[in-house]
């Protein structure tokens, strides 16, 4: 059995997008966020992170921007795409039917 930290194949692209909705985030800040509000249960290891933002930004879903951190260093910086904010809204459609329809069967069988 996997560990609680291990994420749904497909749903680390899902939670980066979703982290990067509401403001443009670098990648160390994505992987805070995603951490942060899973109440420190997903974790989410640099070695998965670049190349899923760099997939997302190759992907047309992510877009990103060179600036500089509060410390003054630069990175990039990603925010959504339309594009992006297209696939993050069917992304959750999906999952809120997939998650509803698991949540039933778990309650009878």
């Amino acid at each position: 059995m996997g560990k609680p930290t291990d994420l749904v194949q497909g749903t680390l692209d899902f939670l980066i997008l979703k982290a990067v909705e509401l403001e443009p985030k670098h990648g160390w800040g994505v992987a805070r966020r995603i951490q942060q509000v899973s109440g420190d249960v997903l974790k989410v290891p640099q070695g998965s992170l670049y190349p899923a933002l760099y997939r997302l930004e190759k992907q047309g879903w992510l877009v990103a921007q060179v600036g500089p951190t509060e410390t003054g260093r630069q990175v990039k910086f990603y925010s959504l795409t339309s594009a992006g904010r297209a696939h993050l809204r069917s992304e959750i459609d999906a999952w809120e039917r997939l998650s509803g329809a698991i949540n039933l069967a778990i309650r009878a069988i």
